[in-house]
């Protein structure tokens, strides 16, 4: 098996997966461990740093890992692709009358070592071939190491493809990997659809602008399906009704406004609320998921109510995940690791970023692990002050009075320290709270020690 025929199987898996080739940087690890070079050999080859290629070659062995079912890294990948090569052959070979239905390539599923080719009966071959699936994936990111997120997972696929879910909001915190999550559901669940389209909203698009891309999509993908019809597109509520569809809406937090309690529409987006409000209560078979560090206010005022609204809220990876990250930096043995995982509660940005520092400075960091410091690396902070630079005056206030405080607090001291009205303070704190910047317990609130060193030092 020659390189050229490795680097073409392996793009192959990957696009499988993701809906993406092999970028540069993708192919130049895949070379280099095929020629057994060490990542600092590859990292000295393209002239970055090594724990960047690492990063790489790690996202790129789960994602091959994923397609194969079977753990895949740098160091049986040759052995990987060398029993891949067999196996599709034995199946070629095996059933060379029926090659046409057997493909390695493009959007096949399951990958191709798995010994289940008996023929199908025509009947399932027929409903395969009637149902089109038509994905713009050109706005999703690409899938970094996916840490064990199963709950979460087994949540979101019941809510869509069991209960019929219309509109699902994935809420967290900067970091904790909302946008990952949601990635990998996609691709896990994408062809249960038969349209799928991922949308960024960091340009902040005008609903007439968002809803005319949906619409283009949807006509354009029909005039694929039956090129001899001329017909007028149809309202975007009429395709939802027609197909069953997937929408996301990543980045939902810029049709907000800054500086104003969380998930109140800027001026001239105000007509999103009424969109969603439609998709809520109209008929249709489709669903929308949003992610983003704040959502729209109506979701939470009607999930209550109407089942098929969910909102989920991501929490931190547990030990054994989170250990995954710090295995990653060749950091899992370090002395306090499941404290360092506690005290930035499973964060996997936040972990990263504390390991990365802890690498560059040679480990003697670690010595600050012993006592309660926390570390707050430059890149950690930019990520936060990006979130806290959205919020209100009340909700800076708030959260100064809980930074002083080691201990949960309760209204009645909140209200006595902050001198504010109660209607103010409870507005606050129900905004903080939609934001995942406040801990609740029972009565009393809280920060985690991350935010509250990162206050302090404003």
């Amino acid at each position: 098996m020659n390189l050229k025929e490795v680097l073409k199987l392996a793009d192959d898996l990957v696009f499988a997966r993701t809906g993406k080739h092999l970028n540069d940087l993708q192919e130049t690890i895949l070379r280099g461990t095929w020629e057994d070079e060490d990542y600092k050999e590859i990292a000295n080859g393209v002239h970055r740093s090594e724990d960047r290629v690492r990063e790489v070659g790690m996202e790129l062995w789960q994602i091959l890992s994923q397609e194969l079912g079977e753990k895949v890294s740098k160091s049986n990948f040759r052995a990987s692709m060398e029993r891949l090569q067999i196996s599709v052959v034995s199946h070629l070979e095996q059933h060379h009358n029926r090659i046409g239905s057997f493909n390695i390539c493009g959007e096949s599923r399951h990958p191709p070592d798995i010994p289940n080719l008996h023929p199908p009966n025509q009947e399932t071959t027929n409903s395969k071939q009637t149902k089109i699936s038509h994905q713009d994936l050109s706005e999703m990111p690409e899938l970094g190491a996916f840490y064990d997120r199963t709950p979460e997972l087994d949540t979101l696929t019941t809510w869509i493809l069991q209960q019929r879910c219309r509109l699902i909001a994935i809420a967290g915190i900067s970091g904790i990997g909302k946008t990952t999550l949601a990635v990998q559901l996609v691709q896990q669940i994408k062809d249960e659809f038969e349209y799928v389209i991922w949308c960024s909203l960091e340009s902040s698009p005008t609903l007439d602008e968002f809803q005319h891309k949906l619409i283009e999509f949807f006509s354009q993908s029909e005039k694929l399906d039956s090129p001899a019809t001329n017909q007028k597109p149809l309202p975007l509520i009429k395709y939802l009704q027609k197909s069953r569809c997937l929408i996301v809406l990543d980045d939902v937090h810029h049709l907000f406004s800054k500086n104003e309690l969380a998930g109140k529409y800027k001026p001239g987006y105000e007509e999103y609320r009424s969109f969603f409000k439609q998709i809520e209560k109209l008929s249709h078979q489709s669903c929308f998921l949003l992610i983003g560090w704040e959502q729209p206010r109506e979701i939470t005022q009607i999930e209550s109510q109407n089942p098929i609204v969910r909102t989920l809220q991501v929490t931190g990876l547990d030990i054994v995940a989170a250990r995954e990250i710090l295995k990653d930096y060749r950091l899992a043995e370090i002395d306090n690791c499941e404290e360092l995982i506690h005290r930035y509660q499973g964060n996997p940005l936040w972990i990263k970023s504390v390991a990365t520092l802890i690498k560059e400075l040679g480990g003697c960091v670690t010595e600050l692990l012993l006592d309660d410091t926390i570390l707050l690396p430059e890149n950690l902070k930019d990520v936060l002050e990006e979130q806290f630079d959205r919020l209100s005056e009340l909700e800076k206030q708030v959260l100064s009075l809980l930074a002083k405080e080691s201990e949960p607090v309760n209204l009645a001291k909140l209200l006595e320290n902050g001198r504010m009205r109660s209607t103010d303070l409870l507005n606050a704190l129900q905004s903080l709270s939609r934001r995942c910047l406040i801990e609740q317990q029972g009565s009393f609130y809280t920060l985690s020690p991350v935010l509250r060193e990162y206050i302090k030092g404003l």
